[in-house]
């Protein structure tokens, strides 16, 4: 489905009936990368995927965006299409840093907010400036006439050096390093709907330490670890991720 918002050709898809809840991808990922959870999910509710601005099939903004603009978009989104009551927000990774922002600053409202491998946790390493000069340089290199073993490589030295699912897609360098530089822990402590952190113990884009630290600042947040996960935790360990889901929104 398509709808027009912020003057952006948006792409969306609707599935099922019952509670609505919103699903919103990560850096580099489409509403279709959700779409395994997004089925299970509709047989009990009526599931809302979006692409966001710059990936799938929505526009990319013509300027440069930071997290507020993206949250803002996703409220316009809801807004345009006329759906309230939101049971529930399940974000993966950058999706959940947009959500934290967007609730903190209520211009999304949901009765419950799931976060599966959440980012928006800046400068718990050292080197990150020096990340986003890595980032800074590599955008550059990556849409010289290289080989593709090349730009694979410096690819995979990039999201290390990041530490996150980003993936640098090159037409928007500028909006990447202002949404990789913004933290949402002063978000995340001024939240009061119930809240469930799904990580992976293995993940090595958002660290565990993520999940801990907002399970932390989130008052009676849950915290579930799945052992031997990676980043994709809806992905690799759906059953145990929708059912998790399902037990929590109810």
């Amino acid at each position: 489905m398509q709808v027009v918002v912020d003057s952006l050709l948006t792409h969306y898809e609707v599935q099922g009936k019952g509670k609505p809840v919103l699903l919103l991808h990560g850096w580099g990922d489409t509403a279709a990368g959700m779409a395994g959870l997004q089925h299970a999910l509709a047989k009990k509710y009526k599931v809302l995927a979006i692409d966001l601005p710059g990936f799938g099939g929505t526009e990319p903004p013509q300027v440069v965006w930071g997290l507020d603009d993206y949250a803002l978009f996703v409220a316009n989104f809801l807004k345009k299409i006329e759906q309230k009551n939101i049971a529930a927000i399940i974000a993966h990774s950058n999706g959940g840093a947009i959500a934290l922002r967007g609730l903190s600053k209520e211009w999304l409202v949901a009765d419950k907010l799931v976060l599966l491998a959440s980012a928006g946790i800046r400068g718990e390493y050292k080197g990150r400036i020096k990340a986003i000069r890595l980032v800074t340089k590599a955008g550059k290199a990556l849409v010289m006439p290289l080989p593709k073993s090349i730009k694979d490589k410096l690819r995979r030295k990039v999201y290390k050096t990041v530490g996150s699912d980003m993936l640098v897609a090159e037409h928007l360098q500028e909006t990447f390093k202002k949404v990789v530089t913004d933290d949402v822990r002063s978000d995340a402590a001024q939240l009061l709907l119930p809240t469930l952190l799904i990580y992976g113990e293995q993940d090595e884009a958002t660290p565990l330490r993520y999940g801990e630290l907002y399970h932390e600042l989130i008052p009676g947040s849950t915290l579930e670890v799945l052992p031997g996960a990676g980043h994709f935790v809806h992905v690799e360990r759906p059953e145990v991720v929708t059912k998790a889901i399902k037990e929590f929104i109810g």
